[in-house]
């Protein structure tokens, strides 16, 4: 099995643990299980449960980056292209990589200093946002309203309907168009 895979395996198979058994039950050895390999073949990948962990918060908030960067190059309109990006894409991790999620539940429950990069990343973002063309108090608030919509399903608070998600999601949208 390709270096890749066998880590791309193993950050899923820990992302797993932490949703369906919680932060406690997130072992060397549980994911190694899990992953179907050796704890040696896991420790070659993540030396340390620290590592594991650096490397769920890692794999989303690369994927992350790279998709509102791309977004935001790709918008047609340049006024709020950053803010419309960073909506799109935050909408796109709340309904689809709710697994991933997991390495920042897992980083604020075993170390807080492991969700530096997503930090970092946030205030290059917010940068980006307040100056995007919108007014920097709209533009945080949107920024605010899709993180609250993020964080609210991340933990399961007041799902919305498909329909109001997807209602919701378009209001954010043409809000960066008339702010």
């Amino acid at each position: 099995m390709p270096q890749s895979n066998t880590r791309e395996t193993i950050l899923k198979a820990a992302s797993h643990i932490v949703q369906s058994d919680g932060i406690l039950e997130l072992t060397l050895e549980a994911t190694a299980k899990l992953a179907g390999i050796s704890k040696g073949g896991l420790l070659y990948h993540f030396p340390s449960k620290e590592d594991l962990i650096k490397g769920m918060v890692s794999h989303l908030i690369q994927s992350y980056i790279d998709n509102i960067k791309k977004g935001a190059e790709q918008d047609t309109l340049d006024k709020g292209k950053w803010t419309r990006s960073f909506i799109k894409e935050t909408f796109n991790q709340g309904s689809s990589n709710q697994e991933m999620n997991a390495g920042l539940l897992a980083a604020v429950a075993y170390n807080p200093e492991l969700l530096k990069p997503i930090q970092e990343a946030y205030s290059e973002w917010e940068m980006k946002i307040e100056d995007d063309g919108l007014d920097k108090t709209n533009a945080t608030i949107l920024r605010l309203a899709v993180d609250g919509l993020w964080f609210s399903e991340l933990f399961g608070l007041a799902p919305l309907s498909d329909d109001l998600r997807e209602n919701v999601f378009n209001k954010l949208i043409q809000f960066t168009k008339e702010v």
